[in-house]
């Protein structure tokens, strides 16, 4: 796809920053004093395995330990890739539009939205309840 701008890789590199971009805000939510920003961020690195061998408390002590490649694993990981190398080349084919789910869920995703174990069942309490259910790794949100 070519971008306005008439440079074919445009869209390409504008995934592969809004990815960047979002790994950073993850970074820095999980390096938070706050519970609500950390919490989420630190939940899905241990669901994903990226961190192993620590608690949620363990790893919220020592929360300054999150580092970027640690989050690009992550994505990459949840979008259902290998790891960040795969997802990397993958972004190279991507729009950005298909990342929209970033932006919506950096500004929405955290306390006190209603967090379910899959996307099934979040989205039967949006279609019960009103609201977006959303995929977040292996769970789900409604904002």
């Amino acid at each position: 796809m070519q971008s306005p701008s008439g440079n074919p890789h445009a869209s390409a590199q504008d995934a592969l920053r809004l990815v960047l971009r979002h790994a950073k805000q993850l970074q820095r939510d999980a390096r938070s004093d706050s519970l609500a920003g950390s919490l989420p961020v630190l939940r899905r690195l241990l669901a994903a395995g990226v961190l192993r061998h620590a608690s949620l408390a363990r790893l919220h002590a020592q929360r300054e330990r999150v580092q970027r490649k640690h989050i690009l694993r992550l994505l990459a990981l949840e979008a259902g890739h290998a790891g960040w190398e795969d997802y990397r080349k993958t972004l190279a084919t991507l729009d950005p539009g298909q990342l929209e789910h970033f932006d919506l869920l950096r500004r929405h995703v955290g306390y006190p939205n209603l967090w379910f174990a899959s996307l099934e069942e979040a989205q039967r309490h949006a279609n019960a309840h009103g609201g977006r259910a959303m995929r977040c790794g292996r769970q789900a949100v409604v904002i």
